[in-house]
């Protein structure tokens, strides 16, 4: 994973939704578990974020009660005129993606996308948003089966094929079925802070926070009970210890591992180094403190391991394009749900 992927997904302030309100799409074979991803980040009353928490309906793109995966039926709450009053508007999933989108969902999606709303497309809901043109000179993932398909036909869309998610500002991509959990967590972090998208995930029982640029599929993706047993403990010790030095051999040594069977098993169950994983580890959660708390550059980087302010400064640079500053500006002591119940 390269900097380059990683970067600029969060860095995203200007694009404030017109309305608190998000639409979900529903049709006639609708993916449910994508759906119900919307449903439980934006759907859910949370009275512990406030009045300002988002606000949720269900826009029908076909006429009377639908019939989902899974011979659910679904009755929305009505047509795509809710579209024009929506902040955020979800695609979760799309019947096929050799389905034809109606002209008047690609109608409704470029008058809302012209008004300002933000568009998030789940999986293989990509095809909505490419056929509707929302996608030209933007970068864009899907699900890895579909991304040849979805560069063949759009090629003016910027296909970005090992990622999770991508945030374009007004426009966000998911990869296949979970990643669009990833992204909704993303866009929650986005608008409300690291406390909040926590709460959410805690709630939800998932990692609070998944890098877009992270890769979609890792070759052996579930170890072996035993090595679980080893690194999920190792993984533990080292998200809570970031302020202390984790040489390779200190890391093997706890592991109960040589390093070169650590790097080895690490990268298949994480898909990546040691070194990178705590770099990565230690950058997010600078990116928390910076958020939530007054710390100067100094102290936060003294917290997190990097040791001096320039350290931080130039990790910043080279994952996220931007100065922890420039972030503490953009993102610090957020006014709304900077104080969410633990």
């Amino acid at each position: 994973m390269d900097g380059s992927k990683m970067g600029r997904t969060f860095l995203q302030p200007n694009h404030k939704p017109p309305s608190s309100l998000v639409v979900a799409l529903v049709y006639e074979g609708l993916c449910t578990f994508e759906f119900g991803i919307a449903v439980e980040v934006f759907g859910l009353e949370r009275p512990e974020m406030g009045p300002d928490w988002y606000q949720f309906a269900v826009a029908a793109s076909d006429v009377g009660p639908m019939r989902a995966a899974g011979g659910v039926r679904v009755v929305a709450d009505g047509d795509l005129d809710l579209f024009l009053k929506a902040g955020t508007i979800v695609i979760p999933g799309w019947k096929h993606i050799d389905a034809p989108v109606p002209e008047e969902l690609v109608e409704a999606l470029r008058l809302a996308h012209r008004r300002g709303t933000r568009i998030l497309s789940i999986c293989s809901g990509v095809f909505v948003l490419a056929a509707a043109g929302l996608l030209d000179d933007k970068k864009a993932t899907t699900h890895w089966r579909y991304t040849d398909a979805l560069a063949a036909r759009y090629p003016n869309v910027r296909v970005t094929p090992d990622v999770l998610y991508v945030d374009e500002g007004d426009v966000l991509t998911s990869a296949g079925s979970a990643a669009g959990l990833d992204l909704c967590l993303h866009l929650v972090r986005r608008d409300f802070g690291a406390a909040a998208a926590n709460s959410v995930a805690r709630r939800l029982v998932v990692q609070p926070h998944r890098d877009g640029g992270q890769a979609q599929f890792i070759e052996s993706a579930v170890p072996s009970v035993h090595e679980s047993a080893r690194l999920g403990p190792l993984l533990d010790h080292i998200r809570t210890n970031l302020a202390a030095r984790h040489s390779l051999d200190d890391l093997a040594n706890r592991a109960g591992m040589s390093k070169r069977t650590l790097i080895r098993r690490f990268d298949a169950a994480t898909g990546t180094s040691p070194t990178r994983w705590l770099l990565e580890a230690r950058v997010a959660k600078a990116r928390e403190l910076l958020e939530d708390t007054d710390m100067s550059i100094d102290l936060v980087a003294e917290n997190v391991g990097f040791g001096s302010g320039g350290l931080l400064r130039h990790h910043f640079r080279q994952l996220l394009a931007t100065t922890p500053a420039a972030y503490k500006q953009a993102f610090g002591k957020r006014k709304r749900h900077d104080k969410v119940a633990e």
